[in-house]
């Protein structure tokens, strides 16, 4: 199917050119990509105008979604960057939040299995248009389906994560095995679907590609995010951990409490009573949402994802599709990613954490953001990552820079107010 180019896919496509520049090491080898280094970062601090901004932003956020704290990370190449940790670790803890916790980056892992399916594609180990049942049998239904539909969600194929929540939250020790999750996925999908023709939120999808491409190659996909993803951008604090239960650690590493709001017994929230869920089996995400990392590792990668210094297909966010029906024309997905503006990223929910991370690949500015519960939804955490790029899109330039003339397609008001209309605890 033709779809149409966008602006955003053009300046993507011209940058990803520009930053072969930087390559370390050019080509790949048969191990994997070569190391990536990506343009420096930004050592001076944005003024102190914009951080308070930001700070209002992030903590009305927390309050919003019941939030004990928050880590975030904004860097505007022509101004500065801020990264902080706010509030405490657990709800009436005196722990502070610091910037080097780890912590479950939820569906910042679909653009990783993107990222090992088109480095394999690129190396002839597979194909973006294979059947995805080349390689996992028993599911005649998708003889249709090919490995790139799964990558960018148009597969027809549905979600299990609203069906499967409350056993997360009771039972957070259970491992779950990834045929299971995506048969739930597969429960929901409709006879009559064409695939690549819409895009439909699929975390069934994902894990199934992860299923593929560890069948395809042998490797687990924990290997195989290491080899193709974290080794060369050098993400030393980001994993796809085992299936064992526990904290979102990498290493020896401090993770940040993950919480959720339970009901009482009457069906309402009790917002004075927030359930510890930062232990956790990651089987529940698997290559859809699985990964584990810190912010300035996912910021890292956003900015590397955006501008395409790590894969280089210039069509990845070529097609993008709406999000939903009547979306506006600038929020669309392909890739493994979201596309929202001049923004380039992910956003999703785990249970206890809510991640977003967008990058401009022409102008730089990049946004990473966590939450530590998870009970308002992917969406907070969207709103608030539009939030912060809109308000760091207006940074005062530093001397001898200039300002973007381009910035986003709305402004901060906007997705405050919206992020206020979510609260739980009011």
């Amino acid at each position: 199917m033709m779809r149409i180019r966008s602006g955003l896919a053009k300046a993507v496509s011209a940058l990803a050119t520009a930053l072969a520049v930087v390559l370390v090491v050019s080509g790949c080898s048969a191990g994997g990509p070569a190391t990536v280094a990506l343009p420096a970062l930004p050592t001076a601090k944005l003024p102190s105008s914009t951080v308070k901004d930001l700070t209002s932003a992030v903590t009305d956020a927390m309050a919003a979604s019941g939030s004990s704290g928050a880590i975030v990370g904004v860097w505007a190449p022509w101004s500065g960057s801020w990264v902080d940790g706010l509030g405490t670790t657990s709800p009436g803890g005196k722990t502070p939040v610091s910037t080097d916790m780890t912590f479950r980056a939820s569906t910042i892992t679909r653009p990783m299995t993107c990222d090992v399916l088109m480095s394999l594609a690129a190396q002839g180990t597979v194909q973006l248009d294979d059947s995805v049942t080349r390689y996992v049998g028993g599911m005649p239904k998708l003889k249709d389906v090919t490995l790139e539909d799964l990558c960018d969600g148009t597969s027809g194929i549905g979600s299990y994560g609203a069906q499967l929540r409350a056993s997360w939250l009771s039972n957070p020790d259970r491992e779950w095995n990834p045929e299971e999750l995506v048969s739930y996925g597969l429960g929901k999908m409709k006879d009559d679907v064409t695939p690549g023709l819409a895009w439909s939120d699929s975390d069934a999808g994902y894990v199934l590609l992860g299923i593929a491409l560890e069948r395809a190659t042998g490797k687990t996909l924990s290997s195989l995010v290491s080899q193709y993803v974290t080794s060369p951008l050098g993400l030393h604090a980001t994993a796809l951990p085992g299936d064992i239960p526990g904290a979102p650690v990498v290493g020896a590493s401090t993770a940040l409490g993950g919480y959720y709001t339970p009901k009482d017994a009457k069906g309402a929230l009790d917002c004075k009573k927030p359930t510890d869920i930062t232990d956790l089996s990651a089987s529940i995400g698997s290559a859809d949402s699985g990964v584990v990392s810190d912010i300035d590792d996912v910021g890292t990668y956003v900015r590397a994802l955006a501008s395409g210094a790590l894969v280089h297909d210039k069509k990845r966010f070529v097609n993008g599709l709406p999000v939903y029906k009547g979306a506006p024309s600038w929020f669309t997905a392909g890739g493994g990613a979201i596309m929202a503006g001049p923004l380039v990223g992910q956003y999703g929910e785990i249970p206890g954490y809510l991640t977003a991370a967008f990058s401009d690949p022409v102008s730089g500015l990049t946004v990473a953001v966590v939450l530590n519960n998870s009970t308002t939804g992917a969406t907070t955490a969207l709103y608030l990552a539009w939030e912060l790029a809109a308000i760091a899109s207006k940074a005062a330039p530093a001397k001898g820079e200039k300002t973007p003339a381009s910035g986003m397609p709305w402004t901060p008001e906007t997705y405050h107010q919206a992020i206020a209309a979510r609260a739980i605890c009011k």
